[in-house]
């Protein structure tokens, strides 16, 4: 893994709540394909893609919980996240990472924007009602 030059400040979307300090780690299973347990925790340096992730997370839990976002601190290198970069977008406009080292939490963001109803239908409707071996390969 090569560090990039991206500073930051950094961001992680998901369903569960956590507390600044705790680490996020690889390990546990895609929100995507559960089927794959994770060799990488994901994060983004843009507050609006974590919301996105965080949202589509809940959706695919199918659970009345709500999404958060946090700001994040990447403990180690890190590189561009292979899943969104390259192969599906030239460059890195999502700015998207991953990394094999944790992420430690410093403080969840409420100023994110959330998707409207209809948005989110289309997303359901992308990806979410896909079955999981639909949803796309992962670059784990």
């Amino acid at each position: 893994m090569n560090e990039t030059i991206e500073r930051g400040p950094f961001f992680h979307g998901t369903a569960v709540v956590l507390r600044p300090g705790e680490l996020l780690t690889p390990g546990f299973q895609s929100n995507y394909q559960p089927e794959i347990v994770m060799n990488h925790v994901y994060f983004t340096a843009l507050r609006d893609g974590a919301g996105l992730a965080a949202e589509l997370a809940v959706e695919l839990l199918g659970a009345e919980v709500t999404p958060h976002v946090y700001e994040v601190e990447p403990t180690g290198q890190f590189e561009d996240d292979p899943n969104v970069t390259d192969k599906k977008f030239p460059g890195n406009p999502t700015r998207s990472y991953r990394s094999t080292e944790p992420l430690r939490i410093v403080r969840e963001i409420n100023d994110w924007t959330r998707l409207t109803p209809e948005a989110l239908q289309e997303w359901r409707e992308r990806l979410i009602s896909k079955a999981p071996e639909e949803r796309g390969e992962i670059l784990n």
